[in-house]
């Protein structure tokens, strides 16, 4: 098993840039994929952005463009770097290892001016 542990949330203008972190509790190399979801008052939670562990990305359409994920293996962490923020990305993110299925806590994010 492996804890993961978000931070980085915050409140943030529209148009302003937030950083989130997920630090793993283990060695994420041999991750097949680390993700990030979000999920918004009364709505499902929906997949944001993927990172293999080649490197390689995939976004959500409305979040391509702006949000970029990255990952540094040295540093168990994952990161979702957020700009251009939207009323509408205000939700809780949370982060997901697709080795053994484990989420973190969440850290809520809210876009308000």
């Amino acid at each position: 098993q492996v804890q993961l542990v978000e931070s980085g949330g915050g409140l943030v203008q529209p148009g302003g840039s937030l950083r989130l972190s997920c630090a793993a509790s283990r060695n994420i190399f041999s991750f097949p994929v680390m993700e990030w979801y979000r999920q918004a008052p009364g709505k499902q939670r929906e997949l944001v952005a993927v990172i293999t562990s080649g490197g390689s990305t995939n976004y959500a359409d409305s979040v391509r463009g702006r949000f970029t994920i990255s990952r540094d293996n040295a540093k168990n962490t994952v990161y979702l770097q957020m700009n251009s923020l939207k009323p509408e990305d205000t939700a809780v993110y949370y982060c997901h290892e697709g080795l053994f299925g484990s989420w973190g806590q969440g850290t809520q994010v809210t876009v308000s001016s």
